[in-house]
């Protein structure tokens, strides 16, 4: 088996891993999630056992362990203590924490308005994402897989492989050729291909809005957009210290710490109505003055006197149908398979998506980690599998 990755942009400094907050965390709603979640942590924590090249330096992903704290308000408190009835069904350690509680643990948490939080105790924190992408790709490289730069903008499916599926109205067929276009060129190369992975990210969608690709073929359509979010840095010398965990506040602002010397970063999503232009990666930088520093002042009030830092944007891969991955098969294209929409959460579930996905490419089942639920047969039914635990 030959395999090839296509990769827009070799330097990576517009992709979504490295523009990321880099945490992973157990605490999610779906049990689908949460056993992602669950084996990513175990890759991890034995990166070297996976990722390790023979005679070069191991892999420190420079692991950060701290709980994810959630809070909730009084009218979020039912749905969040039934989420953590799921995740401990699914073995996670974590708990919950009374008002009182909260205050005795972050004495420099505003408890107000705080009716019950979740503190993840085991296997959340965060790490350098730069890290992680560039063992992946090493170890990939060592294996022999190839990589070339260039933009997929084209499939060719043969006629006589277009067939019925289910009746004269549904039909499915086989990529037999993609074009991959030069950077700055017209010029394109047609690679033959047996499977085709569209892990496009952000622009997982409009990749099957490519040429060559008849409408028939590509129902339903794959519900993923771009959208921007900003991460914001700062300075606060009387801040939280090195207890300070993963805190996602009830505004859905959330912030964690970034070395020791009393630097965060943080963030948050802003309403539907007000999404930003994905077109570039500007960063607003009044959106930290009227949104999140407002919102983090409120809850940290040693946040008062912070003094910002640097900021950056990056793409999130919304799925606007239910803000979970598409992990899978497609249902009319018989060679394509899918792993992109994740929502905020796919680098974290990035070494489970790949563990599924390469046991459908070799296998042609999951084993480790049943997906099933993940894949387009939601889409194809109108039922969303919606997570409760976006940030």
């Amino acid at each position: 088996m030959r395999v090839l990755v296509v990769e827009r942009d070799p330097t990576y400094s517009r992709a979504s891993t490295v523009l990321s907050a880099g945490g992973i965390r157990q605490q999610f709603s779906l049990p689908e999630n949460i056993r992602m979640s669950r084996f990513s942590a175990r890759f991890l924590r034995n990166i070297n056992e996976h990722l390790g090249v023979p005679n070069e330096p191991p892999v420190d992903i420079q692991f950060q362990p701290s709980g994810y704290l959630f809070l909730a308000s009084p009218q979020d408190a039912d749905g969040l203590e039934a989420t953590v009835k799921v995740q401990r069904e699914e073995g996670v350690q974590v708990t919950l924490l009374s008002p009182t509680q909260l205050k005795e643990k972050f004495p420099w948490i505003d408890t107000e308005d705080v009716a019950v939080a979740s503190y993840g105790l085991e296997d959340e924190g965060w790490f350098d994402p730069w890290t992680l992408l560039t063992a992946l790709r090493r170890k990939a490289m060592s294996l022999g897989v190839l990589s070339c730069t260039g933009d997929v903008r084209g499939f060719v499916t043969s006629a006589e492989d277009v067939m019925p599926l289910q009746g004269p109205d549904r039909l499915c067929a086989r990529i037999k050729h993609v074009h991959v276009y030069m950077k700055d060129s017209l010029e394109y190369q047609p690679v033959t291909c047996a499977i085709v992975v569209n892990a496009a990210g952000a622009w997982a969608g409009e990749l099957l809005e490519a040429a060559g690709l008849p409408e028939a073929l590509r129902q339903p359509p794959l519900p993923i957009q771009p959208r921007k979010r900003y991460i914001f840095s700062w300075h606060c010398h009387d801040g939280p210290g090195l207890s300070c965990p993963f805190l996602i506040d009830t505004t859905g602002a959330y912030f964690r710490r970034e070395g020791i010397a009393g630097n965060y970063l943080g963030g948050m999503s802003p309403p539907e109505e007000e999404e930003p232009d994905p077109s570039d990666l500007s960063v607003d930088h009044d959106f930290f003055q009227e949104q999140v520093w407002p919102r983090l002042a409120r809850r940290i009030p040693a946040f008062s006197s912070l003094r910002p830092g640097s900021s950056w944007a990056g793409y999130y891969d919304h799925n606007s149908f239910d803000h979970n991955g598409v992990v899978g098969p497609h249902p009319r294209l018989n060679n394509l398979l899918v792993a992109a929409g994740f929502s905020g959460h796919g680098l974290q579930h990035a070494p489970a998506a790949g563990r599924a996905l390469a046991e459908l490419v070799l296998k042609g089942q999951y084993e480790t980690l049943d997906l099933s639920r993940l894949g387009w047969g939601r889409l194809v039914r109108g039922e969303p599998l919606v997570e409760g635990g976006v940030v």
